[in-house]
C-alpha cells in the first residue's frame, strides 16, 4: 500500500493538472447504505457511463474496479481518480478498500457538492445519479479535497476519542436529567449543593434522594448512611447543610419510587464515568507510543487530554506545508466579508470551519496557560494593553493564543523536540 507522503504528494500532482486533462478517467462516487452510484467521466466534459450501480460488499468493489478497468483501456487513458463525497461512516469501508488496492482517492465538500449540483443542468432535484455526476464535475474543476488514510493508531486513536466524546455526552446528559427532572420536582434546594461537593451530593442522591425520607433521620443517621467513610469537617458541613435543606424543602411528595430512580440514575452516571476513566486509560496508553507525545505535553497548558486530539486530528505533520493550512484544520483561519466595505469596516471572525473538537481543545489550553503560566501571562496582558475597553477583546486575544498553541505543537510535532521558550516567536 501506497504511503501516506506518497498519496500526498499524487494528490498535488493531480490538482496541478486535471483541468482539461486528457489522461484521467474520473469515476464519481454517490454512497448509500446499501448499494452506491457511480458515473464516468473525463476531464473535458466526456461522458463515458451515466450510471453503475453496485452493492456495498466486496464482490460489488471488485465489480467497480473491473468496469473502471475495461472503460480506463477502451478509452486509452492513463490514470483512475475516485472521488466521493463522506456520508456518515457509510463511505469508509469502499474507500478503505480502494486505498489499500493503491487508487487515488480524493472527496469533495459537502457544501460544494450542494452549491454545484443545479449547474449541472440548471435544476433543483436531488437524485443519486445527478450527485455521482455532480462529484465527477468537481473534480473535473479541480475542486477536491485530499483524502486522508492515517495509519492505525492514528486511526485507533480517532475512534477512541469519538467513543469517549459519546460516553462524556451521555454524562452529560444524565447530570441533567438528575437536576432539571428529579431535583426540580422532589428536592430543588438540593441542586444548589450539587457543584460545591458533588462526589457527597450524588451520594446524597443515590441513598436517599426524597427529603421525607431523610427527615425521619437524625443527622448522624443520615450521615453514616450516606458516606461510610468519614473525610473532614468540610464534608460533615456540606452533608449538614443539605440534612437541613431537606426539613424545609418545598419539594413534591414523594417516596420509594423517588428513591428508586435517584439510586439507578446514579449507578447509572457511576457505570458511564468508569467506562470514560476505562477509555482515557487506552488512550494514554496508545499515545505513550508516539515519539511525539511527551513533547506535546511539555507544552504549557496542553495536559493528556488535549494532547491525545492533536495527535489525532494532525495525525502526520507532514502533510501541512504551511501554517496557515495547519490553522485551518481547527477552523481558527481569520474570515470576513469585505464586498462593497474598506478593510477598516469589515471585522474578521474565525471561520469555523475546522474540526470543532479540536478547536474546543485549543481553547481550554489557551485558558490554561494565560492564567497559570507566566510567560503567557505576560503575553496576554501585552496584547491586552491600550485595548482594554474593546468588547470581547479577552476572548479574541485567547482564540489567538489557541492558534499559537496549535502551531507550537505541529512544529514540535515535525520537529520531534520539546518545548523551549526560547524559540518562541513573541508577535
Amino acid at each position: 500500500m501506497q504511503s501516506e507522503a506518497a498519496r500526498l504528494v499524487a494528490y498535488r500532482q493531480l490538482r496541478d493538472e486535471i483541468r482539461n486533462s486528457e489522461r484521467h478517467l474520473i469515476v464519481g462516487l454517490d454512497i448509500a447504505k446499501e448499494k452506491h452510484f457511480a458515473f464516468f467521466g473525463t476531464s473535458t466534459g466526456k461522458v463515458l457511463c451515466k450510471q453503475f450501480t453496485f452493492p456495498n460488499s466486496k464482490d460489488g468493489f471488485e465489480l467497480l474496479l473491473a468496469r473502471t478497468e475495461q472503460l480506463r483501456l477502451q478509452q486509452q487513458l492513463e490514470a483512475v481518480v475516485f472521488g466521493l463525497e463522506p456520508t456518515a461512516n457509510y463511505h469508509k469501508p469502499l474507500a478503505d478498500y480502494l486505498v489499500r488496492q493503491e487508487k487515488q482517492v480524493v472527496q469533495v465538500s459537502g457544501v460544494a457538492v450542494k452549491q454545484n449540483r443545479e449547474l449541472l443542468d440548471g435544476r433543483w432535484d436531488k437524485h443519486d445519479r445527478k450527485d455521482a455526476a455532480n462529484i465527477a464535475d468537481l473534480i473535473a474543476q479541480g475542486k477536491c479535497q485530499f483524502y486522508e488514510y492515517p495509519s492505525l493508531e492514528i486511526r485507533q486513536l480517532r475512534e477512541l476519542l469519538s467513543l469517549k466524546h459519546r460516553f462524556k455526552k451521555e454524562e452529560h446528559g444524565l447530570k441533567t436529567r438528575i437536576r432539571n427532572n428529579l431535583l426540580a420536582k422532589f428536592f430543588p434546594e438540593m441542586d444548589q449543593f450539587i457543584n460545591t461537593c458533588q462526589q457527597d451530593s450524588f451520594a446524597v442522591i443515590g441513598t436517599c434522594c426524597a427529603p421525607e425520607l431523610i427527615n425521619e433521620l437524625d443527622y448522624a443517621s443520615f450521615f453514616s448512611m450516606v458516606v461510610p467513610v468519614y473525610k473532614g469537617k468540610r464534608q460533615e458541613a456540606h452533608l449538614m447543610r443539605i440534612w437541613q435543606a431537606a426539613r424545609h424543602s418545598i419539594g413534591c411528595l414523594s417516596g420509594e419510587v423517588t428513591n428508586y430512580e435517584g439510586q439507578l440514575l446514579i449507578r447509572q452516571l457511576q457505570s458511564i464515568r468508569e467506562l470514560i476513566q476505562e477509555i482515557e486509560d487506552r488512550i494514554k496508553a496508545l499515545c505513550s507510543n508516539f515519539p511525539e507525545y511527551p513533547c506535546l505535553l511539555s507544552i504549557p497548558g496542553v495536559g493528556p487530554d488535549i494532547s491525545s486530539k492533536l495527535l489525532a486530528y494532525i495525525g502526520d505533520p507532514n502533510r501541512f506545508e504551511t501554517v496557515s493550512q495547519v490553522i485551518k484544520l481547527a477552523g481558527l483561519d481569520l474570515s470576513a466579508s469585505r464586498s462593497g466595505k474598506t478593510a477598516l469596516k469589515a471585522t474578521p471572525v474565525i471561520s469555523k470551519r475546522g474540526n470543532a473538537d479540536l478547536r474546543y481543545a485549543l481553547y481550554q489550553a489557551a485558558m490554561v496557560a494565560s492564567t497559570k503560566n507566566n510567560y503567557f501571562r505576560s503575553w496576554l496582558a501585552n496584547q491586552l494593553k491600550g485595548r482594554e475597553r474593546e468588547q470581547g477583546i479577552l476572548g479574541i486575544v485567547r482564540v489567538k493564543l489557541a492558534a499559537k498553541l496549535l502551531v507550537i505543537a505541529w512544529t514540535l510535532m515535525k520537529n520531534k523536540e520539546m518545548f523551549a521558550y526560547e524559540k518562541l516567536n513573541y508577535s
